[in-house]
């Protein structure tokens, strides 16, 4: 914006320059149509070449699109001059506003983002996805974001917004933060740590992604500016504002600006005072023509007249209210008038007389002392000062000088009352003499300073004294008098008058304003504060007038005339300059309607050579002159009163909104400050109606949602409240009256109003989308019951709203269904062509588009009809569905529940509820979008096969959303979706009954009992290696397996393989295949059975009951069959101590500890029968263990009884005894025989050690295997004992002896080592074996002379040789 105060030089070469530019369409309209067209350069369509002839239009084309062209750039110019005459009413509401203030309390606008930025936001989000950025993050913010980045930032309802211009980087801020919340919160506790810090935490590193590489200063720097700018602008701003939003341009702006003395306060207040009256005038007018507004009824048109004038009486109280003195320390005194109250003079009594005391100014003087010249009859060295004084003031006194250089530079400031006050300035000089009391004074200069007076110091002649011999003695001093706020104008004139000023006289006169409405000619005399005459100007006009005869002194003539008492005061100035400026401030002083024009004026307007006598006149009168040559002067000029501002609002405030939309604010249709502060002052000014301001801002804001842009529905609401309040005659703005055409258009704004919200409504997901604007939603409910009204006292019924409501969420219900199954068509045609074995190649040289239409008939298609989606793709395509109506749904709870919550701000009682039926509603919403889902899934259903039970995994994933949902819990759907599947769920139960009864039977009869890896021992307690398991949660059923009962030839289940990762878990061997198989199948078929979920619950139960009772009967089965194959295999086996306890005798037994392991876990029940149940299993498999443990131990003993045998033949007595003793004393004379029956002691002793090795090494219950060895013990130990009591009568051999401590010794030893408790190995049997031993052994050492090394005592010998 140029500055007003910009040179005259530099104003003319921007208005010569630019004037040309003004005229070009007033030029252009004047050039015939024919050369237009021809210098436009433009080729008929028959031309071919230079040397054709170009074919001629026909002359009626040629007329009308002269006609057409002629009419274009006259409504153009018309529109032009629309808009200059609407920017010059909006300057003065700029300039000089009285009414109205920029508001502070105003919601901050956040800058809009646009879809640059927002693909840059894009991209950094990626980037940090990507692990290119340096922002360290744990999985779970790794996750959230990832989760904000697919949901958020790439959903086309972001994009849509962002086109809206709506979209903020608050938006993007807030919906992050209510997205992580509930993950926050899910979290577990962590110590030490609250969960406030992570969200704070993760925030921060949001911002840090957000932001990127800028620098955060910067940034801040820039909300700063933009923010401020937003709240308050000055009015240079506001100038430039508007300049943009009329299309005004800079020089159009500063002609306006001088020409119409927009930096002059006191000429705007009497453009405003001046616009009052002619309002009122307006207003008497319409009372006497008639010519009134169509009301709704007749009696409103004497309203109609008295509301007009209050409103005037209105400004003229805010005008009365502004004060004149703007920050002096004189304050004005405030005259509450009329607006046709008497005109006041010195001799007249009244009421709101002025007295002298009213009219009392305040001044500030500067006085400058430079420099003394002339000072030469003084010694160079003698000290020179001066002082100053304002008559009746105080005294100041300038720092010494000496006489060679009398220069100061001094300033004293003083304050005075007096109009033309004394100011003395003397010169002094030290005395020298001994006796002298006081300084000699030199000489003195007094002045007599007005507001007028120059600034610059000027050189005084000062008045000698007799002790100054100098004769030319100078003084250069300034002196400046401040002009106060409430002096308009001071000068010296001729008057004569009346009832004041009888004798004509040279006077010093002042133009005080006392109030906005209340002025005062003032004359004063020398060194007095009061004036000596006043007259007060009301009802006085003034005007320019010939030189009066008879009256000398004075050469320009002009007077002020009182209306109707034909009281006339002369004045006579003594410059053409001078007269012009006293009839400017006094003309702003009266108020009066009639503008003198000066006579120069008049004569250049009537000769070409004025110019010369133009010379005298003021600057302000050469912006007039100028604006009027740049065709200005009609705008600055016109009456305001004669113009249709209801009309010229209208098109300004659509242009302001225009221009509020695009600018970079997401401003939701909401004004800024400032431009609510013009607007508000210009309806103010110009009597605008509250009710048409706000009927033509809903029709913008209704036409600019109509074209896309999101529009705030608090703000419709409250422009539609106060239109509603108003037509129904609750007078929001204290008018009563209501125009016809008012109600009429409130009508028409009703119905659009409502059309507009049901279908915001209706598209709530694409209108308001992750919830934002914030509260939009809630806001468009409250709209939508207001606007259903049928006036504002009733309320609507509650029903009534819901019915409309209800209404619009079932066609929301469908829109959505329908975009997100589009949505899902395109992306599995997507999916289809990058999986195409053709889209590598093809991808590299052509871009590959889906196409729009996703569905086709096979019949309309046949080509295409062998590509019918599969029952799998089907499956696959509806499981995707379900996953995004899910979405859909989980959406909606998140970001639009919100009109159900009560506001904290509410505390209506209306609105204690705050749309509590909203939920219900939404959940009617739900019911139906799932509904048109149920009608697709029951046909992706309806075509799979019986015997696929690929369908499952969509149950699971729509249950498990719905019966977390408290609403839609054993809702209409779920209820659906659980009939659908409950004949599946157990028909999948009967056959893996059957198969698993199957399995069981074939697996046994072929079982070979090498022991496998487990499987199910722990594995979910595991922490998995990174490997792709292909193992199913249930296993699936042959195909050929038939519906009904048990059948011979049902198929054998998949034989059951171990993956090789496995093998680094388990080191031990477990249970056989069968065994395994059986365990695993039973886990995971409950396993699947408890995933379901399945919500009613009696159903699940009879599913839990029923599972855990099969389970039993098939473990028990296992168990039966097992036990069995234990006792044939040992029955099959060897019985002398060449006998090893095979692997498949282990594995039996760890098929036992499984079978007690998986039925704590399979079998378990609460219930009083079912637990019996579990007992009753429990105790089958404890009573088989004992079985187990005891024929193994009997095949221990009766391994130990063949031992016994073979060395029963050394029984004394016997003829083999005797035999075998001659046989062995007759060889060992001639040879080293080995000790007969070692080999038999230390075989037995192999077998042993080497049973209870693979049985510690291989069975995996520790309680077993002390059960079993603390019986293998006993039982051999008592066979021992009961074979020594048999030969009791007898003497042991030395043999058998022999063999007998070996074995007993190396028992006890290897028991002890396994553990068995020594209250168990020192038994009464084994003390009495022992005792027998004992004395056997010292009987033999007697008779035969030693035992060659082996007794019942312990020994380090025997150690070794054991080692």
């Amino acid at each position: 914006m140029l500055d007003p105060s910009s040179s005259e030089e530099e104003s003319d070469g921007i208005v010569e320059e630019e004037s040309k530019e003004v005229m070009a369409p007033q030029a252009g309209s004047r050039i015939s149509p024919s050369r237009t067209s021809e210098s436009s350069g433009g080729l008929q369509p028959g031309s071919r070449g230079s040397s054709a002839r170009p074919s001629s239009p026909s002359p009626s084309a040629v007329s009308e699109h002269e006609k057409e062209e002629v009419e274009k750039l006259h409504r153009e110019e018309e529109e032009r001059k629309k808009k200059l005459q609407l920017y010059v009413f909006v300057m003065r509401c700029i300039a000089y506003p009285f009414n109205a203030k920029q508001p502070t309390d105003m919601a901050r606008r956040q800058q809009k983002i646009t879809k640059q930025q927002l693909q840059t936001v894009k991209d950094r989000f990626e980037s940090f996805l990507k692990g290119d950025t340096q922002i360290v993050a744990d999985e779970a913010f790794i996750n959230a974001v990832q989760s904000y980045y697919e949901v958020f930032l790439k959903s086309d309802r972001v994009a849509k917004m962002v086109q809206m211009g709506g979209f903020s980087a608050l938006d993007c801020r807030e919906v992050f933060k209510r997205h992580i919340e509930k993950r926050v919160r899910s979290l577990p506790e962590i110590d030490g740590l609250s969960k406030e810090t992570v969200l704070s935490s993760w925030m921060a590193k949001f911002d840090t992604i957000y932001r990127g590489d800028e620098d955060p200063r910067k940034a801040q720097q820039r909300m700063t500016a933009s923010a401020a700018s937003e709240l308050i602008l000055s009015k240079d701003q506001l100038y430039e504002m508007f300049q943009q939003i009329l299309g005004i341009k800079k020089f159009e702006h500063q002609l306006l600006y001088q020409a119409c003395q927009l930096d002059n306060l006191d000429e705007q207040a009497a453009q405003i005072r001046r616009e009052l009256d002619g309002r009122l005038q307006m207003a008497d007018q319409i009372a006497r023509a008639g010519k009134f507004p169509k009301f709704v009824s007749k009696e409103m048109e004497a309203m109609y007249i008295e509301e007009l004038k209050s409103s005037v009486n209105q400004l003229m109280a805010n005008l009365e209210s502004v004060p004149v003195s703007k920050g002096g320390e004189f304050k004005l005194q405030k005259l509450k008038k009329g607006h046709n109250t008497s005109i006041i003079d010195m001799g007249q009594e009244d009421e709101n007389q002025l007295s002298k005391s009213d009219v009392v100014l305040s001044f500030t003087l500067e006085v400058v002392i430079m420099e003394v010249q002339g000072l030469k009859s003084l010694a160079p060295n003698r000290i020179v000062y001066c002082t100053m004084e304002v008559e009746g003031g105080e005294k100041l006194q300038t720092d010494q000088a000496e006489a060679s250089k009398p220069t100061w530079g001094t300033q004293g400031d003083f304050t005075t009352t007096h109009p033309l006050p004394g100011v003395k300035v003397k010169l002094f000089t030290e005395s020298t003499g001994v006796l002298a009391l006081e300084d000699k004074e030199l000489g003195r200069v007094v002045l007599h300073p007005t507001p007028n007076s120059p600034k610059a110091a000027e050189l005084h002649k000062m008045t000698l004294t007799k002790a100054c011999p100098d004769h030319d003695l100078k003084i250069k001093l300034a002196v400046r008098m401040d002009k106060p706020q409430n002096m308009k104008h001071c000068g010296y004139l001729w008057a004569f008058g009346k009832n004041v000023w009888k004798r004509w006289k040279k006077r010093f006169f002042v133009l005080v304003q006392v109030s906005q409405y209340t002025f005062a000619m003032c004359s004063y005399r020398e060194k007095k504060a009061e004036p000596q005459e006043l007259l007060q100007l009301d009802g006085y006009t003034v005007d320019y007038t010939d030189p009066q005869p008879g009256l000398d002194g004075g050469r320009a003539f002009f007077n002020a005339v009182k209306g109707g008492e034909g009281d006339t005061v002369i004045f006579a100035s003594d410059d053409e300059q001078d007269r012009i400026l006293w009839v400017q401030a006094m003309y702003r002083a009266t108020g009066q309607s009639h503008k003198p024009v000066p006579p120069t004026q008049v004569q250049k307007l009537n000769s070409k050579g004025g110019a010369s006598a133009q010379m005298d006149a003021p600057i302000s009168q050469f912006y007039a002159d100028r604006a009027q040559k740049h065709g200005m002067d009609e705008f600055i000029s016109a009456n305001p009163c004669s113009f249709d501002h209801a009309q010229l609002f209208e098109m300004v405030q659509h242009l302001t909104l225009e221009h509020r939309i695009n600018d970079s604010f997401a401003s939701l249709g909401w004004f800024s400050p400032g431009q609510v502060f013009v607007l508000d002052e210009y309806c103010a000014r110009n009597g605008v109606r509250g009710c048409h301001r706000h009927l033509c801002y809903l029709g913008d804001l209704l036409g600019r949602s109509d074209t896309g842009a999101m529009i705030d529905p608090t703000l419709l609401h409250y422009s539609f409240a106060f239109c509603a309040s108003h037509v129904h005659g609750n007078r929001p703005d204290g008018l009563g009256t209501v125009a016809v055409e008012e109600k009429e258009r409130f009508e028409e704004i009703k119905e659009r109003l409502r059309v507009l919200l049901e279908n915001q409504i209706v598209n709530f997901r694409y209108c308001f989308p992750f919830g934002r604007p914030e509260g939009a939603l809630k806001a468009t409910l409250s709209l939508l019951e207001r606007v259903l009204m049928k006036d504002i006292v009733t309320p609507v019924p509650p029903e009534e709203v819901k019915g409309v409501i209800r209404k619009c969420l079932e066609q929301a219900a469908e829109i959505n269904y329908q975009r997100i199954k589009e949505y899902a068509t395109a992306e599995g045609k997507r999916r289809e062509m990058y999986e195409h074995p053709v889209y590598c190649l093809a991808s590299q040289v052509m871009d590959l588009t889906i196409p729009e239409k996703t569905h086709k008939d096979p019949k309309q298609d046949p080509e295409n009809a062998g590509q019918v989606a599969t029952p799998a793709k089907k499956l696959e395509d509806t499981i995707r569905l379900a996953e995004l109506v899910i979405e859909v749904l989980q959406q909606n709870e998140d970001h639009h529940a919100e009109a159900a919550v009560q506001s904290t701000g509410d505390q209506s009682q209306g609105k204690e509820q705050a749309f509590a039926w909203w939920t219900d509603l939404m959940v009617e919403h739900a019911e139906h979008f799932l509904s048109l889902y149920a009608v697709d899934m029951d046909a992706a259903l309806e075509i799979q096969s019986p015997e696929s039970w690929d369908s499952f995994p969509l149950f699971q994933l729509l249950n498990d959303f719905l019966r977390l949902d408290y609403h839609l819990c054993n809702g209409k759907f779920h209820k659906h979706l659980q009939d659908l599947y409950a004949p599946l769920v157990v028909r999948y139960v009967d056959l893996m009954e059957t198969s698993i009864a199957q399995s069981i039977h074939r697996g046994f009869e072929r079982e070979g009992w090498e022991p496998v890896k487990s499987l199910t021992s722990n594995l979910p307690n595991v922490n998995l290696p990174n490997v792709n398991l292909q193992i199913p949660k249930v296993p699936n059923l042959p195909a050929a397996l038939p519906v009904s009962g048990l059948s011979v030839n049902l198929p054998q289940m998949p034989s059951f393989s171990t993956p090789s990762w496995m093998a680094a878990i388990y080191d031990s061997d477990n249970g056989s295949g069968t065994s395994e198989d059986l365990f695993w199948k039973l886990d995971a078929l409950q396993t699947f059975i408890r995933d379901l979920h399945w919500p009613e619950e009696e159903f699940a139960k009879h599913l839990d009951n029923r599972i855990k009772t099969m389970s039993s009967d098939m473990i028990e089965n296992c168990v039966k069959r097992t036990r069995m194959a234990f006792e044939s295999k040992l029955t099959k086996s060897s019985r002398s101590t060449d006998f090893r306890i095979p692997l498949s005798i282990c594995t039996m037994f760890n098929v036992m500890v499984d079978a007690k392991d998986q039925s704590a876990k399979l079998c378990a029940m609460e219930m009083g029968s079912e637990k019996q149940k579990h007992s009753e299993i429990d105790e089958r498999i404890e009573s088989s263990v004992k079985e187990m443990i005891s024929l193994l131990v009997a095949k221990f003993v009766a391994i130990l009884e063949s031992v016994l045998a073979k060395i029963s033949r050394y029984d004394e007595g016997t003829l083999f005894s005797s035999f075998l003793s001659f046989t062995v004393k007759a060889a060992s004379k001639y040879v080293d025989v080995p000790k007969p029956g070692m080999d038999v002691a230390d075989g037995y002793v192999t077998f042993v050690r080497h049973s209870q090795d693979i049985l510690r090494d291989k069975v995996n219950e520790e309680v077993y295997i002390e059960r079993l060895f603390d019986q293998w013990y006993t039982g051999t130990m008592d066979l021992l004992g009961r074979w020594l009591t048999e030969r009791m009568d007898q003497q042991l051999h030395v043999y058998q002896l022999k063999i007998l401590i070996r074995i007993v010794k190396k028992k006890y030893r290897d028991f002890r080592l396994q553990g068995v408790l020594d209250s168990t190995l020192n038994s009464k049997m084994y003390e009495t074996v022992r005792t027998r031993l004992t004395v056997e052994e010292a009987s033999a050492s007697v008779r035969e002379g030693g035992m060659q090394g082996i007794s019942m005592k312990d020994s380090d010998e025997e150690d070794e040789e054991d080692d």
